[in-house]
């Protein structure tokens, strides 16, 4: 039983691979290769940067007519990865890098083309020195020269180096902190200061303030309301207005063991009325002329009455007397 996947093939004795027919395939056949950007490039048709080692599925083929030291020369077409602007470039075997035909531009030339001028540069000097010794003594001149120049140069920057060698930097750093502490510490007294000045000027204006307020507080503030007596204050003028009328009995006499009150008016009303607080009233006394008593006022309730005054009426004195 044979192998799976072998790749041994059967070839029978009379096989002769010359008669097998050649294809005949066209020299600048296209074939489909996977490959990497060569080098930075810019489409030219809408402005898209394609980085170096982006994979393309390009089509390439062998450039005809263009060799270099029998090595074939190939050619590659991709397409931009944004508009599908096709874009082409070549090997180029003698410097060993790609070149770019034509649908972009490649980036960070100037380098390369700045190599590439001083390799042409140096070439044409070597190839004027070996047909003109004339033009070997002027080069070997200028670099005579400029290899003064930049020993001068050298030589200048070691005095400067030598001269700044004695500088003490450790003084210099500590001159430069001293400084910028002292500069710190006015900085902070001023800030001191001011602060003061502005604390003293707030308190002046807040005793300003205060000032103001009162007086317009003393200037509107109204009237204070009467106070309201005590309602046992009666209890208390009970007592002067017994003393009164007593006074006036010694005044006028006595008749037998009780005072006769005779003439006007003894306690007028509003005098009673006078001496109450404010809100309380007393029943004023009756009036006495000819010897005839007056009806009392009626008795109100939280009052004294006229007994309790110690006031007698005429017709008390005459039943007292019978």
């Amino acid at each position: 039983m044979s192998e799976r996947k072998v790749l041994n093939k059967y070839y029978p004795p009379d096989f002769d691979p010359s008669k097998i027919p050649k294809l005949k395939l066209p020299k600048d056949r296209q074939y489909v290769v996977r490959l990497m950007a060569p080098f930075n490039m810019r489409c030219k048709t809408c402005g898209e940067y394609i980085y170096k080692g982006k994979k393309f599925n390009a089509r390439k083929e062998t450039v005809q007519n263009e060799v270099y030291l029998g090595l074939p020369i190939f050619r590659f077409y991709i397409k931009c990865t944004r508009c599908l602007a096709e874009i082409t470039f070549k090997t180029d075997p003698e410097n060993t890098d790609y070149t770019m035909e034509h649908g972009a531009t490649r980036n960070f030339q100037a380098e390369k083309l700045l190599e590439e001028e001083e390799k042409r540069v140096q070439k044409e000097r070597e190839d004027e020195e070996l047909n003109n010794p004339m033009k070997v003594l002027e080069n070997r001149t200028k670099d005579s020269k400029l290899e003064m120049e930049v020993l001068e140069n050298l030589q200048e920057l070691k005095d400067l180096n030598q001269r700044q060698a004695h500088v003490d930097f450790e003084a210099m750093l500590r001159q430069h902190r001293l400084s910028e502490e002292e500069r710190q510490k006015q900085e902070q007294e001023e800030d001191e200061r001011e602060t003061a000045a502005l604390v003293e000027e707030a308190r002046k204006r807040r005793l300003l303030e205060d000032s103001d307020s009162e007086e317009d507080a003393a200037a509107s503030a109204p009237p204070q309301p009467a106070l309201r007596p005590k309602p046992t204050a009666i209890l208390d003028e009970a007592p002067k207005a017994k003393r009164k009328v007593e006074s006036w009995e010694q005044s006028v006499g006595t008749f037998g063991s009780r005072p006769q009150l005779s003439g006007l008016v003894v306690v007028k009303k509003t005098d009673l009325d006078r001496e109450t607080p404010q809100g309380q009233r007393t029943p004023a006394l009756g009036a006495v002329n000819n010897g005839k008593a007056a009806d009392p006022a009626p008795k109100m309730p939280g009052t004294s009455s006229l007994s309790q005054l110690g006031v007698y009426s005429d017709s008390e004195d005459s039943s007292g007397s019978n």
